[in-house]
């Protein structure tokens, strides 16, 4: 049964995992976010309260 043999399938799983976890994150890892977060001040958080018409 050639399912059997690994032969011809393992070392290409072994060098597309290879290619997964040591080539390709430091590349994604080098892009940046153009739309870094800035730190909102605590005062402009607070909120009126809501008039209800019917209360």
């Amino acid at each position: 049964m050639p399912q059997l043999n690994p032969a011809p399938w393992l070392s290409l799983m072994i060098f597309t995992w290879l290619v997964f976890l040591i080539i390709i994150p430091p590349k994604v890892l080098a892009h940046f976010s153009p739309n870094n977060a800035l730190m909102q001040d605590m005062n402009d958080l607070k909120t009126e309260s809501w008039t209800w018409p019917w209360s």
